[in-house]
Formats: C-alpha cells, structure tokens, sequence
C-alpha cells in the first residue's frame, strides 16, 4: 500500500479504531455489570487508582456503604485495574482520578452512553433483551 493511500484512509481509520474501543469497553464493563447484579451488590462506592506515594500498588474500590468484604469478595486487584482504565475511557476522564459511584447505577452510568455511540455509529450490539440501563430510559 502507498503512503498517500494510507492517508487519505485516516479519518475511516481512527473512527472504526474509536468504535472498536468503545465495543471493547462497552463489552468488558458488561463484565462488570453482570457481576454487580449477580451478587446483589449494592451502595455508594469510590474506585480509588493506584497511587505508589500514598502506599497503593493497587486501584482499590472502597465500600461508602454497605460492606467492604463483601466487595473484596467479588474483585481481584487485577480486575480493578482493568475496570479502572475502562472506567477513565468510558468517561473520557483522565486516568489516575477517583471515580465515585452507585453499584445499581453501574450500567446506567458507564455501559449506557457507551451503547448508544455504538447503536448511533449502526453497529449491530448482541442479544435481543435490553439492558437494565435500556429499560430504565424513556
């Protein structure tokens, strides 16, 4: 392929490479979701990123209610690493900020706007039911 064909194709490129991402996230905070809802989990939490200086190797989700073994029972730190990178792209927020939230709004808050770029660019999503997020919309 010619350089001046590469080119031209660019603007397509980076559209279908943002698409890609936000299936990608839209798909892995499904993840996400479906275990918030599998284990009934509830309550104000706050991802906290890794932060070295302050003693934390890790991203930490920190219960505001409700219990934080419970929590500590459903993610693995790795996992928390994972969601906070797909958290900071979903929210198009820069990477290393605490993100506050409702587990019950996990879906509404994160997967939803993430779904409808995705339907408004005409990709075909899988599954026939809608999400607890699409049934919670008008």
């Amino acid at each position: 392929m010619e350089m001046h064909h590469l080119l031209r194709q660019r603007s397509a490129l980076l559209r279908r490479t943002r698409l890609a991402n936000v299936a990608y996230a839209y798909a892995e905070l499904g993840v996400f979701a479906g275990r918030i809802e599998r284990g009934n989990l509830r309550g104000a939490v706050t991802l906290h990123p890794a932060d070295t200086a302050a003693g934390r190797a890790w991203p930490g989700l920190v219960a505001e209610e409700g219990s934080q073994a419970v929590l500590d029972e459903h993610f693995l730190e790795e996992e928390l690493l994972d969601l906070a990178d797909l958290l900071a792209f979903a929210t198009g927020t820069e990477a290393g900020r605490s993100v506050a939230f409702r587990l019950e709004e996990f879906e509404s808050r994160f997967r939803y706007p993430l779904r409808q770029e995705l339907k408004g660019a005409g990709i075909e999503l899988p599954g026939g039911k809608p999400s607890a997020a699409d049934r919670n919309r008008p």
